[in-house]
């Protein structure tokens, strides 16, 4: 097992201490605000628990969505604020801002054990700017600074990556500490069989992934939009499906690449198409040499669903990343959870990337059977590719 070489929190003596905790309470809501799925603040419980635990006054800082600079009340922690007292089984003290006289004055009445949790800090434009003045304003209301937002490791945040110039002590979280030695340990040293599953609708943006997996995996599935690009690169006609012209050559390069090093290749053999993209137009399965003029693919097919599920069958380590189809419709959804069914009953360690492939399999209902889902989509990828994390650079090196 990988170790993380940054501070953590079981490191640092939080006894009494201001402590703000960066978490990614980033959750999905509905058009009444209500939150669809609480993984996220569920995952970041063990980190506030131990803070509470110490008796530490524990403020809690995140963003939700893109509210570009604004006060936007859909974009409101609110509803967060109200899920995480359920879930804390205590109470919740939300600020209407996230830095201020009002946030201070809040802070500084404070006891020992108290909850706090900020309001959106994208509500500041200064948040995604890095702001200097704003780091220290955030760094103001602590005396420990723990980063709990693996989610977004990835950007060069205000309260990712500037706080830490400002605070004395700093350390990364439990979840920050299990989503790295996961996905870097699974991808340095899997156990094998290893096999990686790659979805979503681009090649473009997982050129990173493919490249670096491409050399330490045993086999790869390729599902999703993404796959068009590689059947069209074999000379095959896709219809009107999603291709990315200027991807052909660097398919075909990866297919020849993993050939010559052994490593069995997997695309769809077969997929479920539509005649168009509205919700009601007709669809039917065709093998992936057929697909009709006009028609979209938009899921894998039965045939595919077989084939990738034999793939896995043996597997000691798989990686998923991407859905196979348009799972959010219905009629475009059995191949991504018939392979959640597959993965999840395959005798392995199965680590699902964030974002779409972490709904998918929670819809799916295999999310408890899973060993690893991580809750970054962007900040999981940016890992596999083996890329600078700056939310994590900025953390000081264990001792």
């Amino acid at each position: 097992m990988k170790h993380l070489t940054k501070q953590t929190i079981d490191q640092i003596d939080l006894h009494g201490k201001r402590v703000l905790i960066r978490v990614d309470f980033n959750v999905p809501l509905d058009e009444t605000c209500e939150i669809t799925d609480d993984s996220r603040i569920r995952a970041a419980l063990p980190t506030i628990n131990r803070a509470i635990d110490e008796d530490a006054i524990v403020i809690l800082c995140s963003h939700l969505g893109r509210p570009k600079g604004t006060f936007r009340k859909e974009f409101s922690l609110a509803p967060v604020a109200r899920r995480l007292q359920r879930l804390l089984n205590k109470p919740v003290q939300f600020t209407e801002d996230c830095i201020g006289p009002a946030v201070e004055a809040v802070v500084k009445k404070a006891e020992p054990g108290d909850v706090i949790l900020l309001e959106n800090l994208r509500f500041h434009a200064e948040e995604e700017q890095n702001d200097e003045q704003f780091s220290a304003q955030l760094a103001a209301l602590a005396d420990v600074y723990i980063n709990e937002a693996f989610g977004t490791a990835h950007r060069s945040h205000a309260s990712t990556v500037g706080i830490t110039k400002y605070v004395k002590v700093a350390a990364a979280g439990f979840l920050m500490k299990r989503e790295v030695e996961s996905l870097e340990g699974t991808v340095e040293n899997p156990v094998r069989p290893f096999v990686a599953i790659l979805g979503g609708a681009k090649v473009s943006g997982k050129i990173g992934v493919i490249e670096n997996l491409g050399k330490k995996v045993d086999k790869v599935i390729i599902g999703g939009g993404m796959a068009f690009t590689f059947i069209k690169a074999m000379g095959y006609e896709i219809g009107k499906s999603l291709v990315e012209e200027e991807m052909l050559d660097f398919a075909k390069r990866i297919q020849a690449q993993a050939l010559d090093q052994k490593i069995k290749f997997y695309l769809p053999v077969d997929c479920v198409v539509a005649s168009s993209l509205d919700a009601d137009a007709e669809t039917k399965i065709v093998p992936i040499q057929e697909i009709p003029n006009g028609w979209y693919g938009l899921d894998i097919g039965p045939a595919s669903v077989t084939l990738f599920r034999e793939a896995v069958q043996n597997a000691k380590t798989i990686l998923w990343n991407g859905p196979m189809g348009l799972f959010e419709r219905d009629a475009f959804s059995q191949g991504t959870f018939q392979l959640a069914h597959a993965v999840a009953n395959a005798y392995a360690k199965t680590i699902v990337g964030g974002g779409d492939t972490a709904l998918a399999v929670y819809r799916a209902g295999e999310s408890e059977r899973m060993t690893f889902i991580s809750t970054g989509g962007g900040a999981a990828l940016q890992l596999l590719e083996g890329k600078h994390m700056p939310g994590l650079a900025a953390l000081p090196d264990r001792i």
